[in-house]
C-alpha cells in the first residue's frame, strides 16, 4: 500500500516536472500568454479611469469655502467607498489586481491545450500504454497548470507595480488565503478543461470552448467593473461567477489594507473551494471515462 502511494507520488512529480520543463523551455509561449493581460492593465486600466471621475481639481476645491470643500469630499469618498470598498483606492489598482484572476483563468484553460498537444503528438498514448496510473496523468497536468498560473499571477503583479499598482496588503494570513483561493480556482478550471479535452477530439471545438468560457466569464464578473455599477441582471450573473470571488479575494488581500473584510475573504475562499471540489469531481469522473476509451 505504502509502495503504491510512493509510486503514485513519483509519477505525479515526474509528470508535473515535465509540464514545467516544457513551459520554461518555450519562453515565447510564456510571453504570448502574458501579452493580453498586460495590454488590458496597461491600456484599458490607465485609459478607463473610473476613480478619476470622482476627483475634483485642486483649483476648484481651493475656490470653495472650507465647509463646502469638506462636504463635497465626504460625498465623493462615500461614493468611492460604496463602489470600490474604500475611498483611497484607484481604478488602475482595482482593475490590475482583478486581472490576476483572469490570468489564473487563462492558465487553467491552457491546461487542456497541453493535453491536446500530447494526444496529437502521440505522447498520451505512450503514457496510457505504460504502467502509470490514469489518475497520475490527470493530476500531473492539473498541478503543472496550477504552478504556471501562480507564476504568471506573480509576474503580472510585478508588471502592474511598474505601471503604478499601489499595494496595501491586509496581512500575511490574508495573502495566504488569497494564494490558496487563486490556486483552487486555477485547479478547478484546469480540471474542467482536461475533461473537456479528453471528450472532444476536434482542435477547433476545444478553441471554441475556450473562447466561450474566456470573455463571457471576464465580462460577467467584477474584474473590470464594480458590482455596484452593474445593472441588476448583470449583478445576478456576477454573483454566480467564480471569477468574481477569485478577483475579490485578491483585492481584499492586496489592495484593501486596513479596510479588508476577513469575513469576505473567508466567504470567497469557501466559495472557491466549493467550486474547485465540484469541478474536480466532475472532471475526474469524466476524464476517467474518456481515458478508458483512448
Amino acid at each position: 500500500m505504502e509502495s503504491n502511494f510512493r509510486n503514485t507520488i513519483r509519477e505525479i512529480n515526474a509528470l508535473t516536472y515535465r509540464e514545467l520543463k516544457k513551459w520554461i523551455n518555450k519562453p515565447h509561449v510564456v510571453i504570448m500568454m502574458l501579452i493580453q493581460p498586460v495590454l488590458w492593465i496597461g491600456l484599458f486600466g490607465k485609459a478607463f479611469n473610473l476613480t478619476g471621475i470622482f476627483k475634483i481639481p485642486e483649483n476648484i476645491l481651493n475656490s470653495l469655502p472650507p465647509y463646502a470643500t469638506q462636504a463635497v469630499q465626504q460625498i465623493f469618498n462615500s461614493i468611492l467607498t460604496n463602489l470600490f470598498g474604500q475611498a483611497n483606492i484607484d481604478y488602475f489598482s482595482y482593475m490590475a489586481i482583478g486581472m490576476t484572476a483572469v490570468v489564473a483563468l487563462f492558465a487553467g484553460l491552457q491546461t487542456g491545450m497541453s493535453l491536446s498537444w500530447d494526444r496529437r503528438l502521440g505522447y498520451l498514448n505512450k503514457l496510457l500504454a505504460s504502467p502509470i496510473s490514469r489518475g497520475s496523468i490527470i493530476v500531473g497536468k492539473v498541478l503543472g497548470g496550477t504552478v504556471k498560473a501562480l507564476v504568471q499571477v506573480l509576474v503580472i503583479i510585478l508588471i502592474a507595480i511598474l505601471f503604478g499598482l499601489k499595494l496595501q496588503i491586509a496581512s500575511a494570513s490574508a495573502v495566504v488565503a488569497a494564494a490558496l483561493g487563486i490556486t483552487l480556482f486555477a485547479m478547478g478550471i484546469g480540471m474542467l478543461m482536461i475533461s473537456i479535452t479528453l471528450r472532444v477530439k476536434s482542435w477547433e471545438t476545444q478553441m471554441t470552448v475556450m473562447n466561450l468560457l474566456n470573455l463571457p466569464l471576464m465580462f460577467t464578473s467584477n474584474v473590470l467593473t464594480p458590482l455596484a455599477m452593474m445593472p441588476s441582471w448583470l449583478q445576478t450573473f456576477a454573483k454566480f461567477n467564480p471569477l468574481t470571488y477569485a478577483a475579490d479575494i485578491m483585492r481584499q488581500a492586496l489592495i484593501m489594507g486596513s479596510y479588508a473584510s476577513y469575513a469576505e475573504i473567508m466567504r470567497d475562499l469557501v466559495i472557491l473551494a466549493g467550486v474547485a471540489i465540484a469541478l474536480i469531481t466532475i472532471g475526474v469522473v469524466a476524464a476517467n471515462r474518456a481515458l478508458r476509451k483512448e
